[in-house]
């Protein structure tokens, strides 16, 4: 019988209604003969008691002193919780299932706490549950290091969780589910035309996900990718089928189907211009020193030998400008700015992608500040109140919404 990982995020388990939907998922699952490893996430979002941020206000509001070991504890409390009452509903209906930790299922990882890189995978654990005819249900986002310290994988474990489990199972497939219909050709929060896809290959939801696209994280994805894992990303209170997460039949393939997949955006970014004086040719390598040493994640980085130009989240620009600074710079910074990323697999190598863009920009009176490009993606960056309206104009300029 092949083997089936589904993983349920927050939404999908924070309420009765709907952990009724997961069971429901479950039970079809095991009516077409799989093997069925279930990976939870803690239930809901910030502000609800369970959720993983709810803890960590808790420990805010109490000394906010906590140790990273016993951080990692904390934080993987709510997946505990999911895990047993998921538990108990499966029993309720007579279906086998026994909870396992991350550590107990198997998930080595390093030693850094909050932010751990999984190692290795021993299957062996949930093998034996699953030959015993339970439904294994694995606590996301947590393993355990070499000395069996609990630890957690940072944000999007648990879709890492799930795809690093599929990958040591060898499963078939792997399932996400979450509270929208699958993966959409933009927010449709933005474009109301917005279309479900139903595939996109590995490469093209990485760079959606790493350009601002929440619905799985880019990690989970690349060891889906290595070990050829398909994944499906489907809704928790629907039977649709999803959106599947695969290779391309071939390269031609991606060219003759589209050339722009989908849109991305991310907001709330600041634009850093650092002027280089002549001869300072040391200036650029001591710039991006101190911003990794200070842990200043840069993006959108343009060198030239007069001026460096990059892109930082709000919230540390001041810290970035501050460096800047002390390194006798005088950075000029544009606030509030968006980045607007086009994915498609199709693009490389097809004449005029950046002329169209320009031209809707240009039309909509949006103001392009930069822009960059990569074999599968082209992203500008733009004024932060424009970012709604060059989502808009890009998705009808390529015909998305068909």
């Amino acid at each position: 019988m092949p083997v089936l990982v589904q993983k349920y995020g927050g939404t999908s388990l924070s309420s009765f209604e709907a952990r009724r939907h997961v069971v429901r998922h479950i039970r079809q699952a095991l009516a077409q003969n799989y093997r069925l490893v279930v990976v939870v996430s803690a239930m809901g979002r910030k502000g609800e008691p369970y959720a993983t941020d709810t803890l960590l206000d808790w420990i805010s509001h109490n000394g906010n002193s906590l140790p990273a070991r016993e951080k990692d504890l904390l934080m993987g409390c709510g997946e505990i919780i999911s895990a047993a009452t998921l538990c108990s509903l499966l029993h309720a209906e007579a279906i086998p299932a026994v909870v396992l930790t991350g550590g107990q299922a198997g998930i080595l990882t390093d030693d850094m706490f909050g932010d751990a890189k999984i190692v290795e995978i021993d299957p062996h654990p949930i093998e034996e549950q699953l030959a015993q005819g339970h439904v294994v249900i694995v606590t996301g986002f947590q393993g355990r290091n070499a000395d069996h310290q609990v630890t957690t994988l940072g944000r999007g474990g648990s879709d890492t969780s799930a795809t690093a489990l599929g990958a040591a199972l060898r499963a078939e497939c792997v399932e996400i589910f979450t509270d929208v219909e699958g993966i959409l050709t933009a927010d449709p929060r933005i474009v109301r035309e917005a279309r479900l896809l139903e595939t996109v290959t590995y490469a093209e939801i990485c760079n959606m996900a790493n350009h601002g696209a929440k619905v799985i994280h880019p990690r989970a994805v690349e060891v889906a990718m290595q070990a050829n894992i398909p994944i499906r990303v489907r809704s928790t209170f629907s039977s649709e089928a999803g959106t599947l997460v695969t290779r391309p039949r071939t390269e031609r393939q991606a060219v003759i189907d589209r050339c722009v997949t989908g849109i991305a955006h991310m907001a709330n970014v600041t634009q850093i211009r650092v002027s280089i004086a002549e001869g300072r040719y040391d200036a650029p390598r001591a710039i991006f020193q101190s911003m990794a040493q200070h842990r200043i994640s840069i993006d959108f980085i343009n060198v030239n030998p007069s001026e460096v130009i990059y892109t930082v989240y709000d919230h540390v620009a001041e810290l970035a400008v501050t460096k800047l600074k002390e390194l006798g710079h005088e950075p000029t910074i544009l606030s509030h700015c968006a980045k607007v990323a086009l994915i498609g697999g199709g693009m490389n190598g097809v004449p005029g992608i950046m002329a169209k863009i320009v031209e809707a920009l240009t039309e909509a009176d949006v103001t392009i500040l930069q822009s960059a490009d990569s074999n599968t993606t082209i992203w500008v960056l733009v004024p932060g109140e424009q970012l709604q309206l060059a989502v808009r104009v890009l998705h009808q300029k390529f015909d998305l919404h068909k």
